[in-house]
């Protein structure tokens, strides 16, 4: 896609600063005013169901009419990941969580798309890869767009013989060949930010997460793979299998390092990445060179939450949560609005509106094609 005259004039205007892309090197912005909050005015509510937003990274395993009817106002179309997770009770069963996930889409009224996954602890059994195909090319049926692998993957299972398994295990790449086989995309959360391998830091975007979940906590295990072992796996996934379109969740775990991130999209043409929890990481940039990063690779980032909704879940909070949520990303996104992440105050980037509609709709519908077929 070429770039608009706007989006045209903010690129010349920042790519001195390219070269510095990393999440160290941070802006003082001093804000004018206090950190704006909570859920969108009516102008900025316009603003945001203008661009027909679609959240590439949610879960939502629960059916509700009062959530719908927030869907519907908010004018949001979500991808409903499923994934398999051991620790927690609702993600334990593939097929129990996939068939909560379909009843809530089936009910949504058009507003969300099924992420279809595997069930990777039953690695190692007999007829792992052949009974993992069929599951998928069920759940295509049944409407899938895309299929996740998780973080577990390279961070938690380990084979007979006590190795961990990483992305590129050849039990694993006929799955990959499938996918790309009926034009679906892989969403690939691997690995975690290089906090997880590092000792605790307040100063983290990441620090309540890890000091609450230690069992994802790396730092200090006996041997565990590196992150960049782990992140060398799922590139030669990508060199392995170029007609197969890969989303890397949350910045491709390359949050850290922008200047990575943004060699791999240049070597890798069918790699993109969703925002999903990440914007904190864009919002300790440099203003200016966050703006140049997006602008550049505009194509290729995709808006995502990580936001959920379970049976454990409670609906007035949760609805409120979404919202606030999804305002304070789009304010840093779309303003000049000063906006707190835990903490941490930035300046709201400003981006051109045909960048905004390119983040927060028209890269879903293309790195997931079928993603609002059910759209109303």
């Amino acid at each position: 896609m070429g770039l608009p005259m706007k989006a045209l004039i903010f690129s010349g205007i920042v790519l001195a600063g390219l070269a510095g892309w990393n999440s160290q090197a941070q802006e003082k912005v001093k804000p004018t005013t206090t950190a704006v909050s909570g859920g969108f005015s009516p102008a900025e509510l316009r603003a945001f169901t203008a661009l027909d937003p679609v959240d590439a990274h949610a879960h939502v395993w629960r059916s509700d009419p009062a959530f719908d009817r927030m869907l519907n106002r908010l004018n949001v179309h979500l991808l409903d990941i499923v994934v398999v997770n051991d620790q927690e009770p609702e993600q334990k069963d593939l097929r129990h969580e996939s068939d909560a996930t379909l009843n809530f889409i089936r009910g949504s009224g058009g507003h969300a798309a099924f992420c279809t996954s595997i069930d990777p602890y039953k690695m190692g059994e007999p007829g792992f890869t052949a009974d993992a195909i069929r599951g998928l090319d069920r759940d295509f049926a049944r409407g899938a767009v895309a299929v996740k692998i998780w973080k577990n993957i390279g961070m938690q299972i380990k084979d007979a013989d006590g190795n961990y398994v990483l992305p590129d295990d050849p039990a694993l790449e006929p799955i990959y060949k499938d996918i790309a086989a009926h034009n679906k995309t892989l969403i690939a959360h691997i690995a975690d930010p290089d906090s997880a391998w590092a000792p605790l830091d307040p100063a983290s975007p990441d620090y309540s997460y890890y000091k609450a979940n230690t069992y994802w906590y790396e730092y200090g295990k006996p041997h565990p793979p590196s992150k960049a072992q782990i992140l060398l796996a799922r590139d030669h996934i990508l060199e392995q299998n170029p007609n197969l379109r890969m989303v890397g969740a949350h910045l491709g775990s390359m949050e850290s390092n922008f200047k990575m991130l943004a060699q791999h999209l240049d070597r890798y043409p069918n790699f993109a990445v969703d925002m999903a929890a990440r914007i904190p990481y864009l919002a300790r940039l440099p203003r200016t060179e966050a703006i140049a990063f997006i602008v550049k690779y505009q194509d290729r980032l995709i808006y995502g939450s990580d936001l959920g909704f379970r049976a454990t879940s409670t609906l007035p909070q949760t609805m409120d949560h979404w919202e606030e949520y999804y305002a304070r990303d789009w304010r840093f996104l779309a303003t000049t609005e000063t906006v707190d992440f835990a903490g941490h105050t930035a300046k709201g980037l400003a981006l051109p509106d045909a960048v905004l509609r390119r983040l927060y709709h028209e890269n879903a519908v293309h790195w997931f094609p079928g993603i609002l077929s059910n759209a109303h």
